[in-house]
């Protein structure tokens, strides 16, 4: 009879760790089981341009690889290798994600090896997803798990995923919005636009342009937004200062922006965040609507940060709209929680 395989488990937790890893448009969070939350960085890279043809080495990540975008030098390439919640360019993302993972690592006394839990878009592809995991193995990802964003979201919100009962999450994040039905431990429904925190900005970039004829630095639009933005006109006015380039001349132009333009600025890309919460309601089995209705739905992500955001879809949807706590980290704590516990069987991992 063979005998059975021997499990160490003190063995386990000096050469393996868990790793939770939210691989966003905007940001790209890390958490570990051991401590927290240990890296919350940009998701750019930027590159030195060496003298030898196709050769580049890392010059930046993070937070001084994003104060190079649209300012770098002609030998210098700041790239964000996300879009949309996946990976639009391979070779800059695995370099961008072994970096953070070498910025993020303990110094123990012996070498460790991770665990990689990655959160993923609901309408990412099998190539999408694939890359998303190649990335982490060549990072130094012993294993790769993903989880949708959505059901990662609502566990980090705190919501009741494994009761018997229908829970909704809205995960606005920087390249997709995501939006989960959840109950038992499982998504009832799941859908995805690619719509986020970026399409704001470049609708605030195109309303200044076509009204002011200055044209803004998508930082600049983001600066705006998380200052005065809003999703209500009926508020009261608040107004900043942003300057841009005229289109006329090319001359620096300030213009005062106020928070009802960018109310009207951003409405197109925020219609379609409102619909697809619709079609969300609207496909998803009527008991779990009845139990959302009663409990309401819980906004995470930094989108979930714009001004009356939840006053909006309260508005539009006539439910109770929630923040969660924490919006920003909700998505890589739940994914954490969810690995760490063993909250769900192996079939909610891919």
């Amino acid at each position: 009879m063979a005998r059975p395989t021997p499990h160490y488990p003190l063995f386990d937790r000096l050469f393996r760790h868990s790793v939770a890893v939210d691989l966003g448009t905007a940001n790209t969070l890390i958490y570990t089981d051991n401590g927290g939350i240990v890296l919350n960085e940009p998701s750019v890279v930027a590159f030195q341009k060496e003298s030898a043809a196709g050769q580049k080495r890392v010059a930046a990540v993070g937070t001084e690889a994003r104060q190079l975008l649209g300012r770098a030098p002609v030998n210098v390439e700041a790239v964000r290798p996300m879009r949309h919640g996946v990976i639009a360019n391979f070779p800059a993302a695995e370099q961008m994600i072994r970096q953070f993972v070498d910025m993020a690592r303990p110094r123990p006394l012996f070498s460790r090896r991770a665990a990689f839990t990655v959160c993923v878009p609901a309408g990412a592809t099998q190539v999408e997803r694939r890359a998303i995991k190649e990335a982490a193995v060549a990072a130094g990802a012993w294993k790769v798990s993903l989880i949708g964003e959505s059901l990662a979201s609502a566990v980090g919100a705190g919501l009741p995923v494994s009761e018997a009962i229908g829970s909704m999450v809205v995960d606005i994040g920087g390249g997709a919005t995501e939006v989960g039905v959840i109950s038992l431990g499982g998504l009832a429904y799941s859908g995805s636009i690619r719509v986020g925190g970026d399409s704001f900005d470049m609708a605030i970039v195109s309303y200044v342009r076509n009204l002011y004829g200055v044209l803004l630095g998508e930082q600049t639009a983001e600066h705006v937004k998380k200052g005065i933005g809003s999703a209500l006109r009926d508020v009261p006015v608040e107004h900043m200062n942003a300057t841009g380039r005229s289109v006329d001349d090319g001359l620096p132009r300030t213009v005062q922006l106020s928070n009802h333009d960018i109310a009207d600025a951003i409405e197109g890309p925020l219609r379609q965040v409102i619909g697809a919460v619709k079609r969300a309601l609207e496909t998803a089995p009527a008991e779990l609507v009845t139990d959302i209705a009663h409990s309401g739905i819980v906004l995470t992500g930094g989108g979930a940060l714009l001004g009356n955001l939840g006053r909006r879809l309260t508005n539009e949807l006539g439910l109770e709209v929630h923040v969660a706590d924490e919006p920003l980290t909700c998505a890589v704590r739940g994914a954490g929680a969810a690995a760490a516990a063993g909250l769900f069987d192996d079939g909610v991992y891919e």
